[in-house]
């Protein structure tokens, strides 16, 4: 079982940036792959980032790719979401998710979720 917290949201203005993190309880962390979604209000949750259990390797939705970066610190247990030029499409709910069956893209691939983080980007 692993308890998902995020936090570091808010209200930026376009251009801005943000770094949202999620702490993770439990001493399983370093096994589990982590995503990032988001959800506008209306709109199907949607991936944003995911990175691998050990931290090598990381992907991102097109959508975000060269302006967000995931990173995660095991002995920290928490994963981070860099954001830089937002835009005001980026507002939504970020959720961060924990796999155990190695991410991905798909929200059925992750078995743990958070609660969430409201990110609003002004124009």
């Amino acid at each position: 079982q692993v308890q998902l917290v995020e936090s570091g949201g808010g209200l930026v203005q376009t251009g801005g940036s943000l770094r949202l993190s999620c702490a993770a309880s439990g001493r399983t962390f370093s096994t589990y792959a982590m995503g990032w979604f988001r959800q506008a209000p209306g709109k199907a949750r949607e991936f944003v980032a995911w990175i691998t259990w050990s931290g090598d390797s990381t992907y991102y939705a097109d959508s975000v790719k060269g302006r967000f970066t995931i990173s995660r610190d095991n002995a920290k247990n928490t994963v981070y979401l860099q954001m830089n030029s937002l835009k005001p499409e980026d507002t939504a709910v970020y959720y961060c998710a924990a796999s155990h069956t190695g991410g991905g893209w798909g929200v059925p691939n992750y078995d743990f979720w958070g609660q969430g983080t409201q990110v609003t980007v002004s124009s």
